[in-house]
């Protein structure tokens, strides 16, 4: 056994009821007197409701998905003329998001506090989109220093947002297993990630207020988003991003409705990452267990519920192509790359 991992740093706050005093310490902690709070439709309330206790100079809440960059540099600017010191984002990933766009260029410390499932707030990972292209990279500046997560602030997210932003999870453990730096400690994060999204996630279907299900899908997520930002990005991640940004597909139901295309495609050829996610689901095979759960869960279908068109293909293939990741476990083609989005455009049953 012989590999290189690297663990990033950061303080994990868990708790039910306990965002607003965790808050308030971590602030207290960062000596931080001008905080910009980074928050937008449902989750400027909650926002709102956690702040009374800390300096608050700026309330920014134009975001978008996939952080335009207009929208990065209009809060970048914003942030410099009120001289904020440090940002706090409330939200999902877009919201998360922004804040890492500001963090880019002004170094300025982050604490997040999620909304969603969506994972960005523990990774090392950034994102901007210009003239419908998606553009990531990597820099410790916006890793946020302190993550505070609450059930609380996701009881009202609704049951089938629910579930495509735990897929969405559930995507980071999968890509985990074969991604350019997978490695024996980011794939025992994802497995665990994979059992906790799955039990949890049936659960808050079942009972959407239930917090022991939202508490098991706010763990799994943070797993999954370790075991991604050591791993890197994989074949499906590199799909949806470039479908997000060409083509301004929602994220979470991307990723959601593609997932089960890009394991199909994957798993013959990687057969110990293959009997991992299978154990994790507790099923024979990884896609049995990944289509029973979303049989389950009810989950997103068809890219073409999203605005994906047939025309679009051609299109999303060519720009899909020069960034597929290095050792992915199956040879990429122009050919089975079309076949791929195809199948996920329409609904089609996985890998046949």
């Amino acid at each position: 056994m012989q590999f290189e991992h690297e663990t990033l740093g950061q303080c994990v706050l868990f708790g039910t009821g306990t965002a607003a005093k965790h808050l308030a310490a971590e602030v207290a902690r960062l000596g931080s007197r001008r905080v910009m709070v980074i928050a937008a439709g449902s989750a400027a309330d909650v926002a709102a409701n956690l702040i009374d206790d800390i300096d608050v100079v700026l309330f920014y809440t134009d975001v978008a998905p996939h952080v335009p960059i207009e929208k990065a540099e209009a809060a970048r600017k914003a942030a410099a003329e009120a001289d904020v010191d440090l940002i706090v984002c409330v939200g999902g990933g877009s919201t998360t998001g922004l804040a890492k766009a500001i963090a880019l260029t002004s170094n300025l410390p982050i604490i997040a506090i999620p909304t969603t499932y969506a994972g960005s707030e523990a990774t090392n990972v950034w994102g901007l989109t210009e003239q419908s292209r998606k553009t990531t990279g990597v820099d410790n500046a916006v890793l946020p220093s302190s993550v505070i997560y609450d059930v609380e602030l996701t009881l009202s997210l609704p049951v089938a947002l629910s579930v495509a932003s735990g897929l969405n999870a559930l995507a980071h453990c999968v890509d985990s297993m074969w991604a350019p730096r997978a490695d024996p400690i980011n794939q025992a994060l994802a497995a665990e990630g994979v059992r906790a999204l799955s039990s949890g996630l049936r659960l808050v279907v079942s009972n959407p207020v239930e917090p022991a299900g939202r508490e098991k899908v706010l763990y799994g997520s943070y797993l999954a988003a370790v075991a991604f930002a050591s791993a890197g990005s994989g074949l499906h991640h590199k799909i949806c991003h470039v479908l997000g940004g060409a083509f301004d597909l929602p994220h979470a139901q991307t990723h959601a409705t593609v997932l089960p295309y890009v394991l199909a495609f994957n798993a013959p050829c990687a057969v110990d990452a293959e009997q991992r996610l299978a154990s994790a689901f507790g099923s024979v095979s990884a896609t049995d267990g990944l289509d029973t759960l979303r049989t389950d869960l009810n989950a997103p279908r068809a890219l073409r519920d999203y605005g994906l068109t047939e025309r679009d293909i051609p299109e999303a293939v060519r720009l899909i192509m020069p960034n597929i990741p290095a050792g992915n476990p199956r040879t990429v083609t122009p050919e089975n790359l079309d076949a791929l989005l195809r199948a996920a455009l329409v609904g089609a049953v996985p890998g046949q």
